[in-house]
C-alpha cells in the first residue's frame, strides 16, 4: 500500500507539473468559469424592453401622438422611427431592421369617439417568439381616456407576420444551420493543421514551393463543399419533418450560407495557429464556440442584451448569419438587404485569414 501510494502521488504530481506548463489549459481552467458567470449574469435576459421600432401615423393628430407616446412609455418599444407605409414597415421588419412597426389609422378620431376598438395596428416579427410575446403587451394599452380595457377587446391589434403558428421548429430550424456549421467547421479546420504538426507531415510541406496563404486556403475548400452538405441536411430535415417554410430563394440562402461558411472555416485556421495539440485545438473551438452561441440571438433575445454584449455578439459571423438566414427563410428577404450584415462576414473572413497567414509563418520561422 506505501508502495502504490507512492506511485499514484508520483502520477499526480506529474500531471501537477504538466498542467502547470500548459499555459493555455491553465487559462482554460479559470477563464471559462469566469467567461460564462459573467455572460449569463449580465448578458443573458429574457425580460425584453425597447424593441426597435418605427411608425406610421396616417392620422397625424394629438391623439395619434399621445398613443405613440404611451406605447414607447409603456418601455416595449423603443423609439420610434418613421415610415412611410405598411409596405415599408413589412420592407424594414424582412430586413431586421426593425422588430415591430406601428401603424395609426386615419379615422383615429372617429374610433376613439365611438369607442370602437381596436385603435391602431402592430406589426410584429414573430419569428422570434419572445418578441411575439413581449409585443403582447400593447394589445391593451390604455387609449384616449379610458383607464383601463382589460375587461374589453383589445385597444391596438397585433399583426404576426411570420410565424402566426408561434411553432418553435420554425424559429429553432434556421438557426441550427449556423449553430451546426459553427460548432463543425471550426472544430475540423482547427485539427487540420495541428494534425499535420503532430504527424510530422508540416515539416514536409515547408520544404515544397507551397506559400503560408496557398496552404491555407487549400485546407478550408473542401470544408466548404462539407459546410454545404450540411446545411442542405439541416434545412431539408427542417421542411420535410417541421414543415419551416423557405419564402425566400434558394441562390439566397446558399449565397448567404457560402459567404458564412469561409468566413467561419478562418476562425478554425487563426484556432490551428495558436494550438500546439490536437486536444488544445478542441478546447479552443468550444472556448470561442460558447459565447457564440449565447449572445448570437439563437438561444436568447438579441434585444434584451446590454449594450457591451451586444458590441461583443456584432464581431461573431454567427451573430450576422443567423439574421441572413432567418431572413431569407422566413421573412423572403433578399441579400439586397442583407448587406449590413454581409460585409461583416467578408471582413472577418478577410482579417482571420491575413492573421492565420502571419501566425502560422511566425510559429515555422
Amino acid at each position: 500500500m506505501p508502495l502504490a501510494l507512492t506511485r499514484i502521488l508520483a502520477i499526480a504530481r506529474k500531471e501537477f507539473f504538466h498542467l502547470r506548463r500548459d499555459r493555455l489549459t491553465g487559462g482554460m481552467v479559470a477563464g471559462i468559469p469566469i467567461v460564462l458567470s459573467l455572460l449569463f449574469g449580465y448578458a443573458i435576459n429574457n425580460d425584453v424592453r425597447q424593441l426597435r421600432a418605427a411608425v406610421v401615423d396616417e392620422a397625424n393628430t394629438g391623439a395619434s401622438r399621445a398613443l405613440a407616446a404611451d406605447a414607447v412609455g409603456s418601455q416595449v418599444l423603443g423609439s420610434l422611427r418613421p415610415a412611410s407605409s405598411i409596405a415599408d414597415l413589412e420592407r424594414m421588419i424582412a430586413a431586421a431592421e426593425i422588430s415591430a412597426g406601428l401603424y395609426i389609422p386615419p379615422d383615429l378620431a372617429e374610433r376613439l369617439a365611438q369607442q370602437r376598438p381596436p385603435y391602431a395596428q402592430l406589426l410584429v416579427d414573430d419569428s422570434d417568439p419572445i418578441v411575439l410575446s413581449t409585443a403582447r403587451g400593447l394589445e391593451r394599452l390604455p387609449v384616449g381616456d379610458e383607464a383601463s380595457r382589460l375587461d374589453r377587446d383589445p385597444s391596438i391589434a397585433l399583426r404576426p407576420l411570420f410565424n402566426p403558428e408561434r411553432r418553435s421548429a420554425v424559429f429553432i430550424v434556421p438557426g441550427l444551420c449556423g449553430v451546426i456549421l459553427t460548432l463543425t467547421m471550426v472544430l475540423f479546420t482547427s485539427i487540420a493543421i495541428v494534425r499535420e504538426r503532430e504527424r510530422g507531415n508540416l515539416e514536409l510541406l515547408i520544404t515544397t514551393p507551397v506559400r503560408s496563404l496557398e496552404l491555407m486556403i487549400g485546407k478550408i475548400i473542401p470544408y466548404i463543399f462539407i459546410g454545404y452538405l450540411q446545411i442542405s441536411l439541416i434545412i431539408a430535415l427542417g421542411i420535410s419533418l417541421f414543415d419551416v417554410p423557405m419564402r425566400g430563394s434558394w441562390l439566397d440562402f446558399y449565397l448567404g450560407a457560402g459567404i458564412f461558411v469561409i468566413s467561419i472555416l478562418t476562425l478554425g485556421l487563426l484556432i490551428s495557429t495558436a494550438a500546439a495539440t490536437q486536444f488544445q485545438a478542441f478546447q479552443l473551438t468550444f472556448t470561442s464556440f460558447l459565447p457564440q452561441l449565447l449572445l448570437s440571438g439563437f438561444m436568447f433575445p438579441f434585444e434584451g442584451m446590454p449594450d457591451a454584449a451586444r458590441y461583443l455578439a456584432e464581431i461573431f459571423p454567427l451573430t450576422h448569419f443567423l439574421r441572413i438566414v432567418r431572413g431569407v427563410v422566413l421573412r423572403d428577404a433578399s441579400l439586397s438587404l442583407m448587406v449590413d450584415d454581409i460585409w461583416p462576414l467578408a471582413v472577418f473572413f478577410a482579417a482571420g485569414m491575413i492573421l492565420a497567414t502571419l501566425r502560422f509563418r511566425k510559429r515555422l520561422d
